[in-house]
């Protein structure tokens, strides 16, 4: 199965795995399973880091390095992403979210999120 890890879920995967909700574990773990990371967290990490934010204290070059170095694959935005923006329920505003769930729906990738508001999108979406 192909997942896609949202923005936290990533950050405790990469550097703090005991912060890990105890259903994500196992999928994580899993070789079947084929992890993705989203050109849009490490875009929302370099933001919320520059911004000064204590829960996004991470260099996005060596996260995306880490990942890469670990097996993740990279997704990139594709123009066929952003435009699914528009056919979104308007449950969440956040825009990194939003791509992250229009990505998700556009490849058929399960998106892994702790995040309760985005579990409500229908779609290839897993709370966790």
């Amino acid at each position: 199965m192909k997942l896609l890890l949202d923005t936290h879920l990533l950050l405790w995967a990469a550097g703090s795995p005991d912060l890990l909700p105890a259903a994500a574990r196992p999928l994580l773990e899993d070789a079947q399973n084929e992890l993705l990371f989203s050109a849009a967290s490490l875009w929302e990490i370099a933001i919320k880091s520059g911004l000064g934010r204590s829960d996004f204290k991470v260099d996005a070059r060596v996260l995306r390095r880490g990942l890469l170095d670990n097996g993740y694959q990279e997704l990139v935005i594709t123009s066929e992403h952003a435009v699914f923006i528009d056919s979104l329920l308007p449950l969440h505003k956040d825009p990194f979210d939003r791509i992250l769930l229009a990505q998700a729906s556009v490849e058929g990738i399960t998106l892994l999120t702790t995040d309760s508001l985005v579990a409500q999108y229908p779609g290839p979406v897993r709370k966790v």
